[in-house]
């Protein structure tokens, strides 16, 4: 028997019984559609980290409170910088241009009847030339109010049309945890940054943040979440760092492992990328298991169909079928149904993912190589796990077999 014709023997037997095909393909569809989506859901996380940090000058860096162990084990960073530091890296490191350092804290913030969730962030004037800020209506916020202590607030534009709706917010009061700010600005959309929509935040002073609003400051200052920094140019960062490090620990005196971290757009971006290719192994190899489900239903199947087809085997083997052929026989429907199933998977799985990135900020991406590599394993599965049952049939005696007839 030819290939060609056992091909088309597999295909009229697996079609003449539709629904026990379908049910065996089922866990082969769910394992490949699962994969696919899990692979394509990283990568497009990937890629959006990658468009959010080209928001980034390449010449900025982020210290981070916290020995790397403990930024490595919790979200919840310790306050280990405080603003001292953030002026003394400003006026001791030569490379530096500009230093913002930040407070960021979820309150609830309400306008009239209306209450949400929100970023708060304490910031000074040099936030702007930083992190790249830009205002679009109004004003920053600037050094008097920073002396002051001024209740002022400059709204995200997602908060502004929010609450505001095309009406001009400046000069209208809203609360931040019961405390009532007068706005002074809004500002012009940013986008997202490793999750967290920067337009969707209310920046206000940073000393009416840790004075008014946090109430708590350390014996060594103010408490800050982190400090950015501008740098001169690329060239100069590593020496930067280098400089900064060596200040805080000085200033921290430390002696063993340091309390904070110094990061570049490019390092962050960096560890952003094991993370998510992390999660997504293993996300893809927990999806895999139902690849595994499903090769052990292919499996069973194919027993079945063996019990139901001994007469057929007995025929076959006695007007002159070879073992080889049963064999072939039967392992070509196994990985037809496998393959099969895992090219309904396949595009199950490319659909999922352009659905999630029609309805959510992530790129829809698809890697060739983790569709090539999906339709690969499915139909190793069914030549794999259709093995056992094909050795079944083939080893059938044809006088045992034709005297079920």
């Amino acid at each position: 028997m030819d290939l060609l014709e056992s091909c088309k023997m597999a295909i009229a037997t697996l079609t003449a019984n539709k629904m026990r095909s379908g049910l065996t393909m089922l866990g082969i569809i769910i394992g490949n559609a699962s994969v696919i989506a899990m692979i394509g859901i990283g990568q497009g996380a990937q890629q959006l980290a990658s468009k959010e940090f080209q928001n980034l000058s390449p010449n900025t860096l982020f210290v981070v409170p916290g020995s790397r162990e403990a930024r490595n084990a919790t979200f919840d960073l310790p306050k280990t910088l405080v603003l001292e530091d953030a002026k003394a890296i400003a006026k001791q490191v030569s490379s530096v241009i500009a230093v913002a350092p930040e407070i960021n804290r979820r309150e609830l913030i309400s306008y009239r009847n209306k209450t949400t969730a929100t970023q708060v962030t304490g910031v000074t004037p040099d936030h702007m030339i930083v992190r790249s800020f830009e205002v679009n209506q109004g004003r920053f916020i600037n050094s008097i109010d920073l002396e002051r202590n001024k209740r002022v607030v400059a709204l995200g534009s997602e908060i502004a049309n929010r609450f505001f709706k095309g009406q001009n917010p400046i000069g209208q009061q809203i609360r931040i945890k019961n405390i009532s700010f007068e706005i002074i600005g809004v500002m012009a959309e940013k986008g997202s940054m490793l999750g967290t929509n920067q337009d969707d935040s209310v920046f206000i002073p940073l000393t009416t943040m840790a004075y008014q609003l946090v109430g708590k400051t350390s014996p060594y200052g103010i408490e800050l979440t982190w400090i950015n920094v501008a740098i001169k140019n690329e060239e100069t960062i590593r020496a930067a760092k280098f400089q900064i490090e060596n200040l805080l620990r000085l200033r921290h005196k430390i002696v063993d492992e340091d309390d904070f971290g110094v990061e570049s757009p490019k390092q962050l971006l960096e560890i952003f990328y094991k993370i998510t290719n992390g999660l997504t192994i293993m996300l893809a190899s927990i999806a895999g298991i139902s690849l595994l489900v499903g090769g052990i239903g292919v499996m069973n199947i194919m027993l079945v169909s063996v019990a139901e087809r001994t007469q057929e085997i007995g025929l076959r083997k006695a007007i002159g079928a070879k073992e080889q052929d049963i064999l072939a026989q039967f392992l070509i429907e196994a990985v037809i149904v496998s393959a099969a199933g895992g090219m309904i998977g396949i595009v199950l799985g490319v659909g999922s993912v352009y659905l999630i990135g029609a309805v959510s900020p992530l790129s829809a991406t698809i890697s060739p190589y983790a569709i090539v590599l999906a339709l690969g394993v499915s139909s190793s599965i069914g030549l794999f796990f259709g093995v056992i049952p094909a050795q079944r049939a083939a080893k059938l005696d044809p006088i045992v077999a034709l005297r079920s007839i």
